[in-house]
């Protein structure tokens, strides 16, 4: 897929915020894998409890419990001023973007192949 998403935020500080909103979603969503609570590929419908706390605490009240794997996908964050950028091979990032959109980004997405100059230049 090697696909591409950028959010861009009104300021660097909106942005460093949602980069680390999705990290403690990744960290969250790998310590309920590791446990059995969170299997990729078999998603669950219920919102194991690790997740659960850090939904609430981040306001992410727009996930589903069946996105959550996506924050055990492979995908590599990065910040740039008022831009976070996200990368991965994965077609299912729905998650990724509620998060984006709840944070107030506008969002861009695309492929890699085919727009190659612009993935060099993030």
């Amino acid at each position: 897929m090697n696909l591409v998403m950028i959010g861009h935020f009104a300021t660097a500080g909106d942005a460093e915020a949602v980069k680390q909103a999705i990290e403690e979603m990744e960290t969250a969503a790998n310590i309920e894998m590791e446990a059995g609570r969170l299997v990729v590929g078999e998603p669950t419908r219920r919102f194991p409890e690790a997740l659960s706390n850090v939904i609430r605490a981040l306001h992410l009240y727009s996930l589903s419990a069946t996105e959550l794997e996506q924050f055990c996908y492979d995908v590599t964050t990065k910040l740039h001023d008022n831009t976070v950028i996200l990368r991965t091979d994965e077609p299912d990032v729905s998650a990724y973007m509620k998060l984006l959109l709840d944070r107030g980004a506008r969002i861009e997405v695309f492929s890699a192949h085919d727009f190659p100059e612009r993935a060099k230049s993030l």
